[in-house]
Formats: C-alpha cells, structure tokens, sequence
C-alpha cells in the first residue's frame, strides 16, 4: 500500500467531449497510473462505440477498471459503484501504481472521493413495493417523486423508470428522501491525497461543435448497428443512455435517422451544459478552463501538482 503521506489519487472530471480521457492516458503515462472509469454508462457490456470507450490499444497500455463490469439488463447505483470502485482504488494503490479516475458521472465519482466508499447502505429493495410502483406509469411515478423528493426528481430523467422506482422505493421504506441519504454519505473533504480537477471551457461553442463532431464520428463507427445489436428494453437504465434511446426510436419508426442523430447531439449539448453546473458548485475541484490552456501545459501543471501554474 502506498504511504498515506505520499501518495496520489487523481481525478479527471468535466462534460463530454472536453477532453478527460487523453489526459488522463497522458497523466497515466507519466505517472505510472491506472484509470478507474467513473462513467455511468461505460460500466455496461456491449456499449462501446456510444459511450465513447477506451480503445483496445489504449486499454492494451494502460489497466482501466470499472468498465465492462455489467450487463445492460442490470441497474448499477452510485453505491454499487462506490463499493466496487474503492475496492479497485485499494488494489491499485497496493500495486504502488497511481489510481486515476476519469470520467463524467459526478454523483459516481463523488461517490468514493467524499464517502470512499463507506457510505451507509439505504434500505434493500423490496419486491412486493416494487411490483406496486412498475405496475404504474412512468408519469405517475415521476409526479410522486416531484412531490417527495424534488431533489432527486431534478436529476433523474421522467422516463428513466428503474431510477425513479428506486428513489421512490428509497422513500417510502425509510421515510427519507434518497437526496438525503445521498448528502448524508457525502464527505465535507475529499478523500486523503485525492486531487480533482475539473476540466471545463469559456468557449461553449467549441465544446458543442465537438460534441456534434463526436456524435458524427460514432455513427461512422457503427453506433446504429451497436444499437440494434443490443436491443435495449426502454425500461432499463442502459435503455435511457444517450445515443441508444434516439436511434432505438429511429428503429421503432419513430422518427427518421436525420431526427435521431439532431437529438443525440442535443441531448449531448444538454448533458454536457448539466455536466458543468454540477461540478461550478465543487469549491475543492481545481478548475481547468482548456480554451486557455494547452493539454500540454495541463499535464504539467498536474504532474507537478502545481496548478497555479495555469492561466485561470
């Protein structure tokens, strides 16, 4: 295990298409690392090309983690998550490596960087409550969440019903609201020896046109096929990604495949826009504005441990 005193958890954080992955294959050479992936879709088998995936060769040079980890049929909370990744965090830091976390989801990299993994478990799911909330609507459901627990209802999609169910579920077995327990298992500081930057951009405009460049590329790539292969039921919360809900719309005739690729890339403009009001209220992250740094004078300032050394 690495000396408490000296050792270094990184963590990458900030809105799609910003650039957190390069540097962190970057931060990752440099440093003798390993990247723990902190994105809530990439954890699901089969979605690669629409989740924006490490590549075979990159995964080749550098150990990933938390990718992969379970079938889309599944539902994956922030806790399972948080358990799993700390235990990847100990084993890479046993290994004398530098753990590095990458990626967009917030709520699962605050996960283990505030709570480390130990947050104390809300209630166990029950079958029979369960059974009552899916036999309802989707609209039914997101009302009574709006009505508890408007926290939670802000972040969770009306349509994305396993999450919503949970929130519920959450609710009505303890009498406390899910943000709650969420706020509760969160840490004033951060982790010991844990840095988090946040990557974020004062040019808007580039951002979006990378995203829809992105998007663009993924369709080149074959993210239609990677669609239709998977068939993702619409119930679950891989079926609510973005990417996989607009073309399995395309798929079902909803709309045509112009449509769907327009609201992708929406949707991901909406997402990324989400993404960086999130972290804007994280007073410990060090934010990186990359329209006034290059990713060359980024990677130096965090292998340094000296961010003063960027333009702010």
């Amino acid at each position: 295990m690495a000396d408490e005193k000296t050792r270094r958890i990184l963590a990458v954080a900030g809105p799609t298409a910003v650039g957190k992955s390069a540097l962190a294959l970057s931060l990752a050479a440099r440093l003798d690392g390993e990247i723990i992936s902190c994105d809530s879709m990439q954890i699901y088998r089969g979605m690669d090309i629409g989740t924006a995936k490490p590549t075979a060769a990159e995964r080749s040079a550098v150990p990933h983690h938390m990718i992969d980890v379970a079938d889309p049929g599944e539902n994956y909370s922030s806790m399972d998550y948080a358990a799993a990744a700390s235990s990847c965090l100990d084993e890479v830091l046993s290994r004398g490596k530098t753990p590095i976390f990458c990626g967009g989801t917030g709520l699962y990299l605050e996960s283990v960087l505030y709570a480390g993994g130990q947050a104390s478990a809300s209630p166990s799911s029950d079958s029979r409550l369960r059974r009552e909330l899916s036999a309802r609507s989707a609209e039914e459901n997101y009302a009574e969440l709006r009505a508890v627990d408007p926290e939670s209802a802000s972040s969770i999609h009306p349509n994305n019903r396993p999450r919503v169910i949970r929130a519920l579920e959450i609710y009505r077995l303890s009498g406390k609201p899910k943000s709650v327990w969420d706020r509760e298992n969160r840490r004033e500081a951060l982790l010991f020896g844990a840095e988090l930057y946040v990557l974020v951009t004062s040019d808007r405009e580039a951002l979006y046109r990378a995203i829809d460049l992105r998007v663009d590329r993924m369709m080149e790539e074959g993210l239609l096929e990677e669609v239709a292969r998977l068939s993702l039921s619409p119930e679950t919360t891989a079926g609510q990604a973005i990417g996989y809900k607009e073309l399995s719309a395309y798929l079902a005739g909803t709309c045509s495949l112009t449509e769907a690729v327009e609201r992708i890339k929406r949707a991901s403009r909406r997402y990324a826009k989400r993404q960086l009001t999130w972290w804007a209220r994280n007073r410990q992250a060090v934010k990186i504005d990359v329209a006034k740094n290059t990713p060359e004078a980024i990677l130096e300032a965090i292998v340094r441990s000296e961010p003063e050394r960027l333009i702010s």
